[in-house]
């Protein structure tokens, strides 16, 4: 059920490690780009519903907040393999933040619901201390 066209950019996890050891550390919005597997039955199926609740828990316990989340209607521009089911943005205190999700309690669930639930997921790194993202 995952989909290994999920990958990590190193090059980005490098930007954002440096800018988390950099001293001047600053609020990060993650805008999350998802399309669902057919076992996640968005948007109402258990298996999303919960994966839902652990993104909740995890992005708390760091300190970060789902600020919204959106479903999408349509794509008037793009490729059809680009198409996407829900936006997320999930604002983080510091960058510092968003690298401990992977190793707070509770993430092991929160990343193995995404294995089944995620088909695709591109998530853009945007500055999280602009007015209206504050949580």
């Amino acid at each position: 059920m995952m989909n290994d066209h999920i990958t990590r950019v190193q090059s980005e996890i490098d930007a954002i490690t440096a800018t988390a050891e950099s001293g001047h550390d600053a609020p990060v919005l993650m805008l999350n780009l998802n399309r669902y597997t057919i076992a996640a039955a968005y948007p109402h199926g258990d298996e999303y519903l919960t994966y839902m609740a652990a993104i909740d828990a995890s992005v708390g316990r760091v300190g970060g907040k789902v600020i919204w989340r959106t479903p999408v209607s349509g794509q008037p521009v793009g490729c059809e393999h680009d198409g996407v089911d829900e936006i997320l943005a999930v604002w983080y205190p510091s960058h510092a933040a968003f690298l401990r999700l992977r190793t707070v309690a509770g993430s092991e669930d929160m990343y193995r619901l995404r294995k089944l639930c995620v088909a695709n997921s591109v998530i853009h790194r945007c500055p999280g201390d602009r007015f209206p993202l504050q949580p």
